[in-house]
């Protein structure tokens, strides 16, 4: 039954993504579409080879529920940023490039004010937007990525994955997106991390259309045929209409967060300040 389960909820994703596909040049007005498209395409043709990729944020929280303490409280911030390799368009359109995410935990509340864990994650990867009509769907991207957290002995924790990602546009303030990967585990003291960092990721991100609110959801499917998930809500308000600023909430539930703890359950809430890439952020 479990089985059937997981198969029902995956040809039930596939059918919402083909859906929206197919239906897409229907929902959004014909002016609107043209002017959001051609600001996309100019960005990837002739915009800045180097720039945002995921979100940047720095913020502060705590164990929900529960009374806030120094062991159970942090800092977590992340810098995530994107080089193009090329100065031209390769075949099909589509685009070459590096990438660096770095993801710091940092337990400022306890004596001398300790990094808890720092996870370094670049990657190479190959991008391709899709457009039909004239009006921007989404794109695919196939990437190598390695992360690791650059410590030696018991504490050493790193993994490999090639990943497969897609994301679609159902109107300019709602997307979907997916992820999935083939991992290559070569860290000794983390065999078992699809268990807890999982096989696949799916989410939703609705944004107002004067791009002020945006609201989104990632689930990330653990290894198993049971319903297991790693939860991360995140809410934005931008501040100014022409400020890349915004107050930022972020709630994190299950495991892998950080990579030495990446088999420990944690329920985080925290908030603070995000700057966001100018059309999509990654995940």
């Amino acid at each position: 039954m479990k089985g059937e389960g997981k198969k029902r909820i995956i040809v039930l994703l596939m059918f919402i993504l083909a859906v929206s596909l197919g239906t897409y040049s229907q929902v959004i007005p014909v002016k609107d579409q043209e002017h959001f498209t051609d600001s996309i395409k100019k960005e990837m043709d002739f915009g800045p080879y180097f720039g945002l990729y995921k979100d940047n944020y720095f913020v502060v929280g705590t164990t929900v529920p529960g009374i806030p303490s120094k062991n159970n409280s942090d800092v977590k911030f992340q810098i995530s940023l994107a080089i193009r390799l090329t100065d031209m368009i390769l075949p099909w359109h589509s685009f070459l490039f590096l990438t660096y995410t770095q993801k710091t935990f940092w337990n400022v509340f306890q004596e001398s004010m300790p990094m808890g864990d720092i996870n370094f994650n670049p990657g190479i990867g190959w991008s391709k937007p899709f457009f039909n009509h004239n009006r921007y769907v989404g794109k695919m991207t196939l990437m190598l990525e390695h992360e690791s957290n650059g410590r030696d002995g018991i504490d050493s924790r790193s993994w490999n994955r090639v990943s497969l990602s897609g994301s679609v546009m159902i109107d300019e303030w709602l997307m979907v997106h997916a992820k999935i990967w083939i991992p290559i585990i070569d860290g000794e003291n983390n065999r078992d991390i699809l268990k807890y960092n999982g096989i696949y990721q799916s989410g939703v991100v609705l944004t107002t259309p004067d791009k002020k609110f945006s609201f989104g959801l990632t689930w990330v499917k653990r290894y198993g045929f049971n319903l297991n998930f790693n939860t991360i809500a995140e809410f934005s308000w931008r501040v100014h209409k022409k400020s890349n600023l915004n107050l930022f909430a972020q709630y994190y539930n299950g495991y892998g967060e950080d990579l030495l703890h990446y088999n420990q359950y944690r329920s985080m809430l925290r908030i603070g300040l995000v700057f966001k890439p100018k059309f999509f952020s990654e995940f």
